[in-house]
């Protein structure tokens, strides 16, 4: 993708920083009145909910490996790091706290979340096979150079995903085998491949 400044500028513009994200989440779901949303909202209040308590919990017992801090701690020049999300989503629930805590210990990072559904023009630039799949994350150089995408999910879960899809396991079944997935798995998937593609970006 060619250099962009005006999307920096737009993710600079429009973006969270992961403390605001997390507050915004929180305050919505301290304020949202239960019983006067619909049966979808409802359903919705319900996944925003779960996913804040799956991050806190992350939140609390994680921390960045040796390797991944040094390869972290090894960027000298300004990154801006993108993560594409909405509160509802289960897999960035179990990933973005792992990529905050990470972005933290590197002053030369600075992260921002944008909503998928607020920011569909960017969100367009990211497909996943042709779908808007979240979290997405996205890192640029102080140009506007694209410098890594990841997302969303780590390799070996998007595998699992496939194989159960294809087994004719639904949805409720398929969620619930994967979040037991990233509980054992405990973030060792999406370190690893964060520490193979920033050693490949310091190599470019």
């Amino acid at each position: 993708m060619m250099p962009n400044k005006n999307i920096l500028e737009r993710i600079l513009t429009a973006g969270y920083t992961y403390a605001e994200y997390s507050r915004k989440n929180s305050e919505e779901i301290e304020k949202t009145n239960y019983d006067e949303l619909s049966e979808s909202d409802k359903e919705l209040f319900e996944y925003k909910k779960l996913n804040l308590q799956r991050t806190q919990r992350i939140e609390k017992s994680y921390r960045v490996s040796e390797e991944l801090k040094s390869e972290i701690e090894s960027i000298k020049e300004k990154q801006l790091w993108m993560v594409i999300t909405e509160a509802w989503c289960g897999d960035s629930a179990q990933n973005l706290p792992y990529i905050a805590g990470a972005a933290s210990l590197n002053g030369s990072i600075e992260l921002r979340i944008m909503l998928r559904d607020s920011n569909p023009n960017i969100m367009d630039l990211y497909l996943t096979n042709g779908t808007r799949s979240i979290p997405k994350l996205v890192a640029f150089d102080k140009e506007g150079n694209e410098l890594f995408a990841w997302g969303p999910r780590p390799k070996a879960a998007q595998l699992l995903m496939n194989q159960w899809k294809s087994e004719g396991i639904v949805k409720p079944e398929l969620y619930e085998k994967l979040h037991l997935w990233y509980g054992r798995n405990r973030g060792r998937d999406i370190e690893a491949e964060l520490i193979e593609i920033l050693a490949s970006v310091e190599q470019d």
